[in-house]
C-alpha cells in the first residue's frame, strides 16, 4: 500500500535541520513516495497495536517505513528487531502519543521500548514504565524500569518523553540524537555507552525517596580510554524535585559533558560522584561549560571533575561528535531521492 508521505519527508527535514542546509538539499529531485501504515487502537487503521506495524514491516528493509500513530495511551510492550532499520515511528504529540508497561527487574528485559536496528526515527511519542509511577511508588522497592532501550546505530529522537525513576533511557550503543526531549527519572535514569548529543531537551528529576537522597542523573559507560562513546547535553535544562548529582561512573572512563545548560538548586554543589572509580577519578572526563543557574555553581565541584582542553570541548560540543561520517545529511538525502 502507498501512500504520500510528504509530511514524512517534512518532519524529518525539521529534524535534520542543524546537520542540513536548504541549498545543499534543494539540488536534489522531488521527494519519493514511501510505505505508510496507521495504527489506530479503534480499528480505522490497518493496525491495532504498534508493535503489530511494526511486525509487518519486512525483514533487512531498505526503504523508510513511516508507522503513524494515532493520539492515545497504547498498553504494549514494543520492540524493533535489528533486522529491520529504517523505521519512523510518528506520533501525535507527546502529551497526545504514550507507549505504557510495568515490566521491572531487569535492564535486558523490562523495557517499554526497544530499539535495536540502526536508521531508527521516533518523533512526538511519550514511553512511560509505569513500574515506579504514583500511586505504585510508594508501594513498589524501587528497582530497574526503563522506559527505553536504544542499540542501533544512527537513531534519532525528536520531541519524545521517556518516563520512569531508576533506569529509565538505556543508551546502550551507538550514534544517537535527541532533540527538544524530556527525560525523566531519579537514579542513573540516562545510563549506557551511547555516543549521544542530547539537544535542548528537559532533564526532570524526580525524588529518590522520603529522605530526599540525592539521586544521579547520567552513569555513562564509556570502558576504555581509546573509545568514542559519551553522553553531550547542550543547550538543555534540569530542573524537578530533591536533589541530584549530575552524573557518576557506570565504566572507568565515563566521559559526560553539560554544555551551556541551565541548572536548578537541585544539583549539589559537589556536581559529581566517582562512585567505584574512586583513586581513578582521572580518567573520567565529566564536565560543564558555560551552564547557568543556581546548580550550576562550580566553586564546590569535586576537585578532579571540569578539566577538558580546548581541542577536547570543540571535540565533544561539535556535531561532528556523532556526525563525523555525515550520516544524518546521508539520511535525508536517501529520503529526498527518487
Amino acid at each position: 500500500m502507498q501512500f504520500s508521505c510528504e509530511f514524512f519527508v517534512c518532519t524529518f527535514l525539521a529534524l535534520f535541520s542543524a546537520f542540513s542546509s536548504t541549498n545543499a538539499l534543494s539540488h536534489h529531485r522531488r521527494p519519493k513516495h514511501h510505505e505508510t501504515v496507521d495504527v489506530d487502537p479503534s480499528g480505522k487503521g490497518h493496525f491495532r497495536t504498534i508493535q503489530a506495524a511494526i511486525n509487518s514491516v519486512p525483514s533487512q528493509s531498505k526503504h523508510w517505513i513511516c508507522i503513524r500513530i494515532k493520539k492515545g495511551v497504547y498498553r504494549e510492550q514494543i520492540s524493533i528487531p535489528n533486522d529491520k532499520p529504517f523505521i519512523y515511528l510518528k506520533g501525535e504529540g507527546k502529551r497526545n502519543t504514550y507507549v505504557v508497561w510495568d515490566a521491572h527487574g531487569s535492564i535486558a528485559t523490562s523495557a517499554t521500548f526497544s530499539s535495536y536496528a540502526d536508521n531508527t526515527i521516533a518523533n512526538g511519542i511519550t514511553f512511560v514504565n509505569s513500574y515506579n509511577s504514583s500511586p505504585n511508588r510508594t508501594h513498589n522497592p524501587m528497582m530497574p524500569a526503563l522506559a527505553a532501550k536504544i542499540q542501533g546505530d544512527k537513531s534519532a529522537f525528536h520531541r519524545c518523553g521517556f518516563y520512569g525513576l531508576q533506569d529509565t533511557l538505556w543508551d546502550v550503543q551507538g550514534r544517537h540524537y535527541f532533540k527538544l526531549c524530556t527525560i525523566q527519572g531519579a537514579v542513573d535514569f540516562i545510563f549506557g555507552a551511547g555516543q549521544s548529543l542530547y539537544e535542548r531537551c528537559s532533564i526532570s528529576v524526580v525524588e529518590r525517596g522520603p529522605h530526599s537522597v540525592p539521586g544521579y542523573i547520567t552513569a555513562q559507560g564509556r570502558s576504555k580510554s581509546q573509545e568514542t562513546n559519551g553522553f553531550v547535553f547542550k543547550d538543555c535544562n534540569i530542573d524537578g524535585k530533591g536533589k541530584t548529582f549530575l552524573g557518576r561512573p557506570w565504566r572507568g572512563y565515563a566521559t559526560v559533558l553539560f554544555y551551556n545548560t541551565t541548572m536548578s538548586e537541585i544539583v549539589v554543589p559537589r556536581g559529581w560522584d566517582a562512585w567505584y572509580s574512586v583513586g581513578h577519578e582521572k580518567q573520567l572526563t565529566f564536565a560543564e561549560h558555560g551552564c547557568r543557574g543556581k546548580g550550576s555553581d562550580s566553586s564546590r565541584r569535586v576537585k578532579w571533575a571540569n578539566k577538558l582542553s580546548e581541542r577536547k570541548l570543540e571535540e565533544l560540543r561539535s556535531s561532528s561528535f556523532i556526525d563525523n561520517e555525515g550520516w544524518m545529511k546521508k539520511l535525508a538525502f536517501n529520503i529526498l531521492s527518487p
